[in-house]
């Protein structure tokens, strides 16, 4: 199966590490273009990299929202890694919220790497992300199928 990875850039380092392990189990993984072409390691690498705000929202983030969108629509499914962050539980951004609401367009199988957030900051979209009907994988990989 291809699946596609997204998720905050500040997940950089379980991407990599969640990439390696379905290719493991006989999967083919992407990474949002935006890691490779910035060699980006971590979530240090990717606040260094969003740090000139202009430059990042005007000829960074659109161009591989675009590319990171293809690989949505030519996967066969997307894995959302969902994670604390900003003191949020299994936090989901905007971006990542399009590429669900990609997916679930395309018919992709929708993983989720652990629940659908419950924070308040997220009350707007919760029913839509429940309504996609994710597959919550509460850290378990071999639940991919």
């Amino acid at each position: 199966m291809i699946i596609t990875l997204c998720g905050s850039l500040n997940f950089t380092e379980d991407m990599i590490r969640i990439k390696k392990q379905l290719e493991k189990r006989g999967h083919e993984a992407l990474l949002p273009p935006s890691l490779g072409k910035f060699s980006l390691k971590n979530a240090e690498d990717a606040e260094r990299l969003k740090r000139d705000r202009e430059r990042y929202i005007n000829k960074i983030k659109p161009v591989y929202t675009r590319e990171h969108f293809k690989n949505v629509s030519n996967s066969d499914a997307i894995l959302v890694v969902n994670k604390r962050k900003h003191e949020i539980e299994n936090y989901i951004g905007g971006a990542t919220f399009a590429e669900i609401m990609l997916a679930f367009h395309y018919n992709k199988k929708i993983f989720f790497l652990n629940p659908v957030p419950r924070n308040e900051k997220f009350s707007s979209i919760i029913d839509e992300i429940e309504s996609v009907k994710p597959v919550i994988l509460n850290g378990n990989l071999e639940l991919i199928k």
